[in-house]
């Protein structure tokens, strides 16, 4: 559904504000009380932000590791999926969490793909046909602490391969 509503929103809307508004907007990313507060017009760059809240703290009154995770979890892959196009494949493979301080504070996270983790990424892709991308971001306070770091494991396929594979898969 949001793939499609996505496809024909991009006729009116540029990019990035459908990004931008699309995640604020929908309700399972409304879920993680964190926001996107800033995407590039070439959807490179994605800033996030959470504040301490009732539907977020957790039984010492920081904010709740899971809701942390969740507020990440989906922006490297539809960041991808979005600046890579129609001919990948990508999915999230794993996740590695590590909670450094309580979030007592409002918290800002950054997920950037400059052009060069662009272009050697279809590049391997092209060689390989697949590859798994590993991207660490943290979570940091107004004063830069560090609250939380994930490595996310990002699946990148050429479809045409992938779709070959899950025959082979099948038969």
């Amino acid at each position: 559904m949001y793939r499609y509503l996505s496809q024909v929103l991009k006729r009116f809307v540029k990019p990035s504000t459908l990004f931008k508004y699309g995640f604020n907007w929908s309700p399972m990313y409304r879920r993680t009380t964190a926001k996107l507060i800033e995407v590039s017009d070439d959807l490179h760059k994605v800033v996030i932000t959470m504040k301490p809240q009732w539907k977020n703290r957790n039984f010492v009154g920081s904010i709740f590791g899971g809701s942390m995770l969740s507020a990440t979890d989906p922006i490297y892959m539809i960041q991808l999926i979005q600046i890579l196009g129609d001919d990948y494949v990508v999915w999230d493979k794993s996740v590695e969490a590590r909670y450094k301080r309580p979030a007592k504070s409002k918290i800002f996270g950054v997920f950037i793909f400059s052009e060069e983790d662009i272009k050697q990424i279809k590049q391997d892709v092209a060689l390989n046909y697949e590859i798994d991308l590993v991207k660490t971001m943290s979570l940091v306070d107004s004063n830069q602490n560090n609250i939380a770091t994930f490595k996310k494991t990002i699946y990148i396929a050429d479809k045409q391969f992938y779709k070959e594979k899950l025959k082979q898969r099948r038969t």
